[in-house]
């Protein structure tokens, strides 16, 4: 069985590239740079390919002899120059502007295929489905066992005609159904008469099966704990509007969270399950409502202060930022994980990147980063000191390839080896960097909007309580 899904991508085509062909995946777990990057690229690329090095578990290599499998293959492109060509294409008949390319996926049951059978489906697919008229890279990744996967990069304009491609509705289940054949023809399961719903992105798939909360499996937990606690039609509105929902009714429910500007279909999105007739009988078969459970108040604590308050130093700036936030996502002062019940929804959804924010955190503690300057200027320090290893390491490799001496060759394996490993904490590194420039805008954004929302059911409050009192 193979599940597939296929989705646009903007911004720098190399980047997708890069990633798909990774060769932590596909084939030697070492961290290589293409020759025709520069260097500027190469540091551009960076956090994609700290991501894709995280998990070396690629057993089809050997670090002592030349790599024994290679699991990207080109369709009417050469993996070494996909980027070069597709943009070429693009470039002859004038389409370089918009989507650069589709991001496909055909992942496989655990234990169903080899990589040898996942990459040969996976090249007869693509090879169905654009091989007449697209380029097309197809890169299987070995990282885990159980989660044989391949990757499918499609250029968005034609080599042969220049005509664009669009995926519509057709071909995303024309891909599926082409996947499911192919599953037949190498005996693997299929699912018979799948019912057509709203298809879920890679990235939400991957948080499913990681067991990490999303934007959907969020809303779909509150509306399951708001029917729970409803005896009535009513009660579950009120209960939803209370969790700070803003409900319209149609011809299917939509419920937007506070702080989103789109709503959620429940009967498009979830299923019949969630339809306002099911939705009825599932209150009507509550024989009482669930409580919910109000834990003791922990005894309070007291501390003694030892010093003068006016002179210590508050903290500013992102620090203060970052602190604030976490604070408001129920991670601090308390020492266990926090409740996604008692979160606004905006700091909720936040929760499952909690591991990330608590790096940063640690990062700008660390540094007394409190500025964006501040911030910039280690960053770029980082980025000189890992272009003076990365120029080291090349070195290293070269040297090594002309030295016939075990014991030498031993010695600068090592250096090659501990540089890999420097250069590694420092990609990680500038990668926080990078996630607290765009995250801490982020942060600042959704704490404007709480504080705007939560000023305005204040302001409603006092107006609907005076009413109240002019009226008796």
């Amino acid at each position: 069985m193979a599940i597939t899904s296929i989705w646009s991508v903007k911004g720098w085509l190399g980047k997708l590239v890069v990633y798909a062909e990774n060769p932590d995946k596909t084939e030697n777990p070492a961290y290589y740079e293409k020759q025709s990057m520069t260097t500027e690229q190469t540091q551009h690329l960076s956090d994609v390919i700290d991501y894709a090095s995280q998990n070396r578990k690629t057993q089809l290599t050997d670090e002592n002899a030349e790599i024994l499998r290679n699991y990207v293959t080109g369709i009417n492109c050469q993996p070494e120059t996909a980027r070069d060509e597709m943009m070429a294409a693009k470039k002859k008949f004038g389409k370089e502007d918009g989507v650069v390319a589709y991001h496909g996926i055909q992942s496989f049951a655990p234990g169903e295929a080899t990589p040898d059978m996942a990459h040969e489906i996976g090249v007869k697919l693509a090879r169905r489905l654009w091989g007449d008229k697209y380029q097309v890279i197809v890169a299987t990744h070995l990282d885990k066992a159980n989660h044989l996967h391949s990757h499918f990069i499609v250029n968005t304009v034609s080599w042969v005609d220049g005509i664009r491609y669009h995926r519509t509705e057709k071909d995303f289940y024309n891909m599926q159904i082409e996947s499911d054949k192919l599953c037949r023809e190498y005996g693997l399961s299929v699912i018979e008469d799948p019912k057509r719903g709203k298809s879920k992105h890679y990235g939400e798939l991957r948080a499913e099966k990681e067991g990490r909360p999303t934007y959907r499996s969020l809303i779909k937990t509150d509306i399951d704990t708001a029917i729970a606690e409803s005896m009535t039609e009513r009660q579950l509105w009120d209960n939803l509007y209370k969790k700070g929902y803003h409900i319209k009714f149609g011809q299917d429910i939509t419920l937007r969270p506070e702080g989103k500007e789109r709503g959620l279909k429940l009967c498009r999105n979830f299923g019949e399950d969630y339809s306002i007739e099911v939705i009825r009988n599932r209150i009507l078969a509550n024989t009482r409502p669930q409580r919910r459970i109000i834990l003791a108040e922990k005894p309070s604590q007291h501390y003694r202060f030892i010093g003068k308050l006016n002179t210590v130093r508050r903290i500013t700036g992102l620090r203060a930022l970052y602190f604030s936030y976490l604070y408001k996502m129920g991670v601090l002062p308390k020492k266990k994980e926090p409740n996604p019940k008692q979160v606004y929804f905006l700091f909720r959804e936040d929760i499952r990147f909690v591991q990330n924010i608590t790096k940063e955190t640690r990062l700008l503690v660390k540094y007394g980063i409190d500025t964006a300057e501040q911030l910039a200027a280690h960053k770029n320090g980082l980025t000189k000191e890992l272009i003076r290893l990365c120029g080291t390491r090349k070195h290293l490799r070269y040297q090594s390839r002309s030295i016939q001496d075990e014991e030498k060759l031993t010695a600068v394996k090592a250096q090659i080896s501990e540089l890999s490993e420097k250069i590694g904490e420092l990609r990680r590194e500038v990668r926080l960097c990078e996630d607290i420039e765009t995250r801490s805008a982020d942060m600042k954004d959704k704490l404007r909007k709480e504080a705007e929302e939560r000023q305005g059911k204040e302001h409603g409050k006092e107006y609907s309580d005076r009413m109240k009192r002019q009226r008796s």
